[in-house]
Parts: structure tokens; sequence; C-alpha cells
């Protein structure tokens, strides 16, 4: 094969468009909730939304097609250390602020996010460095596996004491499916992934908001005024969706019952307005959106180049996955945002710019 520069991907590009216009749609209809309730919040999170996630997005999501990959090779490492500690910057007073119990934000020149964000797609980008370095090597856990653990160690310590437990189980999740995809032995996988659960169920049982949500996953009739509210209000506006759903801009529960019917709660006004049929098409779109990532990533000019695409694509589609199975009761609440359509002006920036990255590896592909 040879390396060919090209232009875009039009495929990939199209689904991402048609994610971010239904994503925009969903992102209209689920803020009605808000205007029915506070009019001048309503018109700030709508001109956030547009202005800084969408218009901001596309900018991003163009200036990192042109931005060389070995440029992200090689300041890999900086990066990452860069965005933990801007990512440490929640801890600093009068800079990070507490929002529903958790100090996961920070607010700079009026503008609030959660830097956890740019985190997640900076140790994606480390690891394809790493593991496209180290090579053949990765069958040798000191290579392989021992680098991430002590990275993701480093994670944990700024990530645990927001607390933020369901962007440590994205990232964990993330960086063994790129050892999986560099070549890492199953064996070695296996006993991560138990290691990674049972760490988990000891945090669990030791940390009072955790062991809660696993008792709602459990036994979701539990405390339905209280720990399983949510829950019981996404699968009521689900299931009364029917199969055709009740029209766009008519959900009911989004008004006085859906917890952020724009936030965390978006795919369930997805599913309560266009039903079964297009809660349906939403997954297809994301599964749509991960194959043609994986086949751009197949066909990179390199192995960072691989790497580095099929992670962000997994990183992306495994999140948006946690949200829709958390709303629908198969896994615990974990309040992860559905990518390309919940509210977050700084997250839809973030997510467009990844979408650039992947496009920017898809001008150099091998034929």
């Amino acid at each position: 094969m040879k390396k060919e520069t090209a232009s875009v991907d039009y495929i990939f590009l199209t689904i991402s468009c048609i994610i971010i216009f239904a994503g925009m749609l969903a992102f209209f209809s689920a803020s009605l909730g808000i205007l029915a309730r506070n009019q001048s919040e309503f018109y700030s999170t709508i001109i956030s939304q547009i202005v800084l996630g969408l218009v901001g997005g596309l900018c991003a999501m163009y200036v990192f097609t042109k931005i060389p990959l070995s440029f992200l090779r090689k300041y890999a490492t900086l990066i990452l250390i860069a965005s933990i500690a801007i990512t440490a910057l929640v801890f600093v007073p009068h800079l990070g602020f507490t929002h529903g119990g958790a100090r996961r934000w920070i607010l700079i020149f009026g503008i609030s996010f959660q830097p956890v964000e740019i985190l997640k797609v900076a140790f994606v980008i480390y690891l394809s460095a790493w593991l496209s370095w180290a090579k053949k090597r990765v069958e040798n856990p000191i290579y392989g596996i021992l680098p991430m653990v002590a990275i993701l160690g480093i994670i944990a310590g700024v990530l645990l004491f927001q607390p933020d437990t369901k962007s440590l189980i994205l990232m964990v999740s993330t960086g063994i499916a790129m050892l999986f995809l560099s070549g890492t032995p199953w064996k070695h996988l296996l006993i991560l992934g138990l290691v990674a659960v049972g760490v988990f169920i000891i945090f669990a049982i030791r940390t009072p908001y955790l062991a809660q949500r696993v008792s709602t996953f459990m036994n979701p009739a539990n405390d339905p005024d209280g720990s399983s509210y949510q829950l019981q209000q996404s699968l009521i506006a689900i299931g009364s969706g029917k199969w055709s759903g009740r029209g766009y801009g008519q959900s009911i529960q989004k008004f006085s019952y859906l917890p952020e019917p724009q936030g965390d709660s978006i795919f369930a006004v997805i599913g309560e307005e266009m039903g079964f049929v297009g809660s349906v098409v939403v997954i297809v779109l994301y599964i749509l959106f991960v194959m043609r990532g994986l086949w751009i990533a197949r066909r990179s000019a390199d192995s960072f180049s691989g790497l580095l695409a099929s992670g962000l694509v997994i990183l992306i589609t495994l999140q948006s996955f946690m949200n829709i199975a958390s709303i629908t009761g198969l896994f615990p609440l974990t309040g992860v945002p559905l990518v390309f359509m919940s509210q977050g002006g700084t997250s839809l920036l973030i997510s467009l710019a990844t979408v650039g990255i992947i496009l920017g590896i898809s001008k150099e592909r091998h034929v």
C-alpha cells in the first residue's frame, strides 16, 4: 500500500454533521423545559450552546483538521501534563466551584466548563503516542499495561477527589480498548479488566453516593421519590413515546418531571418525542460514527494516527452509550452527557475539535 494525501473523509463528516444537527434539534426541544421555569436562563443556555458550542466548535473542528499530527505526537506528554494541571484547578478557591455536590467546574472570564473534557482527549493523545512508540513491546506489561496504569493512577488522584468516577471509568475503558488494538495479549487485558472491576466494587462499597447508584440500578423501584427518581421519570418518558413518539417538541416529562432534560436526560426526551424508532435511529448514528472512525483508523498513515483515531471515536461512542444505558436502566446512573446533544457549550466545542482531529487523520491514509 502507498500513502495518499487527500481531502477529509466526507462520509465521516456527513455522519458527524447529521448527529450534530439531530443533537441541536433535540437540545432546542429539551430546553423548552427551562423556558417554562426561567426565561433568562433559557436564552443564556441557548446562546452558549449555539455561539460557544456550535459556532466555536465548528471553527475548532476546522482548525484541528489543519494541525499536523506530528505536533500532537511530539508534545503528547506536555499536553497531558497541562491537562492534568488544568483539571486540578477545580480545587483552587474562587476559580473552581461546586455544582450538584461535585467540584468539577472552573470559571474563567465568565465561562464555566469541566476541564476533564480536555483531559480525556489529552489522555487518548498521550496513550496513542506511547503505544505507537512501544509497538510490539506492548506484549510486555512494562511497556503496555503498567505505563497506562501509572498515568491513570495520577489522573484518579485528581478525579476521585472531585468526585468524578464516571470520567475515570470512561478513560479506563477507552485505555483498555486501545491496548487491545495495539496488540496487548488477551490474558493481560482480562487481568487488568478484573482488577479494574474489583477496585470499582471496593470503592463503590466505601463511597455512599456510588453505593446508592448501584443500589438504584439493582432495584430501580426502590425510593422512586429519591435516588430512583431520575431513572423512573426517564423510563416513563421513554415508555410514553411508544413506537413513533408524541411528536417533536411535545414531551410532557421535560417540563416538570425530568431532572435536567436538556442535559443528562436528553435521551429520555428523544424517546418520548421520537419514540422507539427515533431512539434506534440515534443509536444507529453513533454506531455508524464509530464504524467509520475505525475504518479511518485502519487506513491511517501510521500507528500513532490509527490509535489516535480509534481512541477518540471509542471515547465519544462509549460516553454516548454510557449515557443511553444509564437513562434506560441498563447501567448505573453516571451523569455523563450525550455527546453532541446534551447541554454544554464547551463540551460540544471540544467534541467538535475531536472530530476535527479524526478528519485530519483521514486526510493522510493508505490506499
